[in-house]
Formats: C-alpha cells, structure tokens, sequence
C-alpha cells in the first residue's frame, strides 16, 4: 500500500496520469471513496492519459460511459446498487472488452467484477486536499506512480 495528498483536482488527475501509464486494456482499476472525495477527477485523469479528449463524467445516473481514446476507457459507477444479478451483470459486460476499466463504489459488484489490478482510495482531509491510497499485487506498478513523488504524509 502507498499513499500520497493531493492538494487539487489538478494534482489529483496527475497522479492518475502516472498509474494510466502502467495500464493496458482488460485491466480494472477500483476506486473508492466517500462522495466528493475526488474519484470522478481521479478517473478523468487517468483518461486524459489515456487519450480521451472529451468531458469526462459522473456516471452515477447513466451507470456507466465509454470512452474513445488512444486506448478505450470505461468508466463505471454501481453507487445505486445494493448487490448485483447476472442480468445486470451481464448488461456491464461489454464495458469490460477491451477497454482500461474504473469502477466507483464496487462493492456493489462483488462476485462479478474481474479481478482489480489496483484499488485506489480517496479520503477528504481537507477542503481541497485528498488522500490517496494505491494498492496493487503489483509492486512495480505502484513504485511506477509514486516513484519521485512528495508524499507529504
């Protein structure tokens, strides 16, 4: 586990920058934290590295968006979900082909999502400051994005 403080959104989507680089389609990527903790920017980062030139956004209505990019992102929210059944399983399953994929609050997924390269977690610890916390079997992925960096914690 490593964890790093952001002190902006700007920060925040440069540090996801640096894990989008260690990223190749089929890999899941689980991002958790309380609501506003900055998981949407966190992600939207990532895609900006990835490619993605449009709005990057919540899609914790729609459940999940697709995006076009040097390598295809998908980025999915199951915060309305209380558990999972194949049927909606099997209506996320195309998000998952070929594509880097994020999920907010997956939890809600248990027992269907694949298997997570990292899991990435978002804490308030102030107004605009988050803490940033990054696991991964992985070692070498995390050493990637946090190699050089300020911890400042």
């Amino acid at each position: 586990m490593t964890e790093l403080e952001s002190d902006s959104p700007e920060e925040t989507e440069r540090i996801a920058a640096r894990l989008a680089a260690g990223l190749a389609p089929g890999d899941v990527v689980l991002v958790q934290g309380e609501l506003g903790s900055g998981k949407t920017t966190f992600v939207r980062g990532a895609a900006r590295a990835l490619g993605v030139e449009g709005p990057v956004t919540s899609p914790t209505y729609t459940i999940g968006h697709r995006y076009r990019g040097r390598v295809d992102v998908s980025h999915l929210d199951l915060y309305r979900f209380e558990g999972m059944s194949h049927a909606e399983w099997g209506d996320l399953e195309e998000y998952f082909e070929d594509a880097v994929v994020f999920v907010e609050w997956p939890q809600a997924g248990a027992g269907f999502l694949p298997a997570e390269k990292a899991r990435v977690g978002l804490q308030h610890v102030g107004e605009t400051r988050r803490l940033i916390v990054l696991e991964s079997d992985e070692k070498s992925l995390e050493k990637s994005v946090f190699t050089g960096a300020d911890p400042r914690v």
